[in-house]
């Protein structure tokens, strides 16, 4: 269910987390920016939030978090935004808003809708035409995921929604043969 951007974030609750370039615009410019994106993400948000699932893709971000504590979520969210987009600025010689004003965030409550978000977020690559192998998109979470790498993902917690690894991957490639068989899309 998608809120309101002035409702607050609650604690102990899932949500997906979804912004874009100002006008549409990339917020991504090279490799670099997505790993420092990742690395801004860990300062400003990882002692309030648990993340399970993201895709970062030349113009928008996907983000699958759970609240750990909401004291400060907002701000958190604010200084990760600016401390992103001054460095970005400063590298491509650009001024004013990189993201949107207000990111969007949809509360969810079930398992099925939480599965349903990670296959979403981990295919999106696929419904912006710009891979066709989700599995080996580099700024997606699938691969940590399916790995026995250490992560800084809830990679725990996501596979039991799923019931396993084997299922995980199942799960994601029926998603894209069913996109593929009836050119389903949905919209960000």
């Amino acid at each position: 269910m998608k809120i309101d951007y002035y409702t607050p974030l609650y604690k102990d609750q899932y949500y997906h987390i979804y912004n874009r370039g100002n006008n549409g615009e990339k917020i991504f410019y090279s490799p670099a920016n997505y790993l420092f994106f990742l690395k801004r993400f860990e300062k400003y948000l990882s002692d309030c939030v648990d993340l399970f699932a993201y895709c970062l893709l030349s113009n928008h971000f996907h983000l699958l978090i759970k609240v750990k504590d909401n004291i400060q979520l907002g701000e958190q969210f604010r200084l990760l935004f600016l401390s992103y987009s001054k460095a970005i600025n400063k590298q491509i010689g650009r001024t004013g808003s990189l993201f949107q004003k207000r990111y969007k965030r949809t509360i969810i409550e079930s398992i099925p809708s939480l599965c349903r978000a990670a296959e979403y977020i981990h295919t999106n690559p696929v419904h912006h035409n710009i891979t066709n192998d989700f599995m080996n998109y580099k700024y997606s979470s699938f691969q940590s995921l399916i790995s026995d790498k250490e992560t800084k993902l809830n990679r725990e917690e996501l596979l039991k929604w799923f019931e396993g690894r084997d299922n995980f991957i199942k799960v994601h490639q029926e998603k894209i043969e069913l996109l593929d068989s009836e050119n389903f899309f949905v919209e960000d």
